[in-house]
């Protein structure tokens, strides 16, 4: 295989998360005609994302484990059956409780064999330019919004939820699967050609348990945490704030949107930037940008105020969720990266599972988002004050067990 293929699996890995985290959040799309048809509360309904961040964090962590073993392709190939699956089955339920499992359970279980594992193997193939193809593979799910979701809202459209779920899974699976053939292991050749010197978890004598416990990785897994738990809750009551604020609903889901885009372009320049200025300052950085942007929400009333704001978060957070893959393949090599990074993306879906929460609970108790914003913004400065604790790249400092 020529060196040029580790552009395919960049391609393979943005399609696969694109579908997978597409299908995932279309359940958005879905709750307004299945609570209709069905009579299940929204809340029931929608307990089923909570359920899909909760199991994404295990599975990402179950599925490192597992690609450390054998491979990115069996993991990927078993992920897309599951998933293809899990929404033909969830269109078919007449149970709410069923659906809770089917496509709480089983799609969040499907959806983290791709991410982890797909990054961990582009970190694997790429020596240099490692930033952009872990941006370019996360990529795909800022795309997902602007394509699985307008198709699920035509197909409800053109023929009702669950014809459209049902399409959807079969879709997965002829676009997923063929697509899992594509998926190889880099050849020695580019193992070799890595310039970056063999930190201590390549070590026979590290054991996962003793990378999981090292300093490094409780400062990435508590950085990755607290990042998401800053941006999530903001994200996820965007547009209900954007309301309450006075701008109009369609508008308001329009900052929604906006903030999708801008994580695109945010993706590609954290990347470029991560490989030419190095990854710890441009994520600290990103982070402290982050925070800011949070803030300065408070003291926004109008629609292209929103819009200003929504470009610098989107880019911002869209843009340094990547780099934490590349800071844990620095760190620990690729022998356990499966692993490392699986339980990283464990402790970040638990922070993104966060958020919306208290988001919701600030606004019961208050009638008012303000304590949101304000405590995100808070939570933003202590992931960047924690990722300045990150110790010295391995080339100056090689893995100690904490």
């Amino acid at each position: 295989m020529k060196l040029s293929y580790r552009w395919v699996i960049v391609a393979a890995g943005a399609l696969m998360t694109c579908v997978a985290i597409g299908a995932m959040f279309s359940l958005a799309i879905f709750l307004e005609p299945m609570s209709l048809d069905t009579g299940w509360s929204r809340a029931g309904i929608s307990s089923a994302m909570t359920l899909n961040f909760l199991v994404m964090g295990l599975g990402g962590f179950a599925w490192g484990a597992i690609y450390d073993r054998v491979g990115a392709r069996p993991v990927v190939f078993a992920g897309a059956l599951l998933l293809g699956l899990a929404l033909v089955l969830a269109s078919r339920t007449g149970s709410l409780t069923v659906f809770q499992l089917t496509y709480g359970v089983l799609v969040g279980l499907a959806a983290s064999a791709f991410f982890a594992p797909m990054i961990a193997l582009t970190t694997a193939w790429f020596d240099t330019n490692r930033s952009l193809a872990v941006s370019l593979v996360s990529a795909g799910m800022g795309v997902a919004p602007m394509t699985i979701s307008p198709f699920a809202r035509w197909l409800i459209t053109a023929y009702d939820w669950r014809a459209a779920m049902f399409d959807i899974g079969v879709m997965a699976w002829v676009l997923l699967l063929p697509v899992a053939f594509l998926v190889r292991q880099p050849p020695a050749a580019v193992a070799a050609t890595d310039g970056a010197p063999a930190p201590a978890t390549d070590d026979p004598g590290m054991s996962v348990g003793q990378a999981l416990r090292s300093p490094q990785f409780l400062v990435l897994g508590m950085t990755f945490f607290a990042c998401c738990a800053a941006h999530s809750g903001p994200i996820f009551h965007m547009v209900s704030y954007a309301m309450a604020c006075g701008v109009a609903p369609m508008a308001a889901v329009s900052i929604y949107s906006v903030e999708g885009l801008a994580g695109l372009g945010g993706r590609l320049l954290y990347g470029v930037l991560g490989d030419r200025l190095g990854v710890k300052p441009v994520l600290i950085t990103g982070l402290l940008i982050q925070a800011a942007v949070i803030s300065a929400y408070l003291a926004v009333s109008r629609l292209e105020q929103f819009y200003v704001l929504a470009v610098i978060f989107g880019a911002t957070y869209g843009g340094v969720m990547p780099l934490y893959a590349v800071l844990a393949r620095e760190y620990f090599g690729p022998r356990i990266i499966g692993t490392v990074f699986g339980a990283a993306t464990m402790l970040s879906s638990l922070g993104m599972a966060f958020g919306p929460l208290a988001g919701g609970m600030i606004y019961d108790a208050y009638a008012s988002y303000s304590w949101l914003f304000i405590g995100s913004a808070l939570v933003g400065l202590g992931a960047a004050g924690i990722a300045i604790a990150f110790p010295p790249q391995p080339s100056r400092q090689r893995l100690q067990p904490a």
